[in-house]
């Protein structure tokens, strides 16, 4: 299975043509930004919430917005003329990813901006890993759905999750079992940025964990793509 760059680029050079003519999605774009902004000028500039924002932005602009996009290659059946054209699963859902991607990282940068937070090189490479892993998400639930609407009725519950389970970290103490929410992909980040070392190995655990959930969906996400591909 080879990769092409020049496939992946014209995917994602459509799919962003596309996004721009969805007023559906787009304005996911604008929440974070927007709570970053407010977030700063209430003088409210705690790691929880600097943190509570980029959830948001993994989730409402990588996850929902990939989905979103699967999923209307699915209504319109253009994903399957893909699948049977020359480009790779790897091509295929390397472009498909690679608009969720960037335009998560510039929302994550210009919510980062706004709220005056300058991470290290630790806890930047632990960002685009869970940017990864959110994209990774949001490709499955768009495979698992068959429209544009069902893809974001089902997505809502995901990122209701997601956004809340910051939350209930509070709780551990009170109620041990939550301690499983510890090895959770968003508390994994979280301990990356209270160390905020420069130093990688100081974090090398909590990277891995995040390398092993990374993987974890992105395996799953390929054969849930080689299914489809049967069927």
């Amino acid at each position: 299975m080879t990769f092409s760059w020049k496939r992946s680029y014209a995917i994602a050079r459509k799919d962003f043509k596309d996004i721009s003519k969805n007023l559906y999605v787009s304005p996911m774009f604008l929440f974070p930004p927007i709570l970053a902004a407010l977030y700063s000028r209430m003088g409210m500039d705690s790691l929880f919430g600097t943190y509570f924002v980029f959830i948001m932005a993994f989730t409402m602009v990588g996850t929902f917005m990939q989905s979103a996009l699967i999923a209307e290659e699915k209504e319109k059946n253009t994903l399957r003329v893909l699948m049977l054209s020359p480009a790779s699963a790897i091509d295929i859902l390397g472009g498909k990813s690679l608009l969720s991607i960037v335009m998560t990282s510039v929302i994550v940068f210009i919510s980062a901006f706004f709220l005056e937070y300058s991470p290290s090189g630790v806890v930047i490479a632990g960002i685009l890993v869970s940017i990864i892993l959110y994209v990774g998400i949001g490709t499955i639930m768009g495979l698992l759905t068959k429209s544009v609407v069902e893809a974001s009725v089902g997505i809502m519950p995901i990122m209701l999750l997601f956004m809340g389970l910051p939350y209930l970290t509070m709780y551990i103490e009170k109620y041990p079992f939550l301690s499983v929410i510890e090895y959770m992909p968003h508390n994994l980040l979280f301990t990356i940025a209270e160390n905020n070392q420069a130093n990688f190995g100081n974090s090398m655990s909590e990277l891995a964990g995040l390398l092993i959930w990374t993987v974890i969906i992105h395996v799953t996400m390929v054969v849930l793509y080689q299914k489809r591909l049967k069927d």
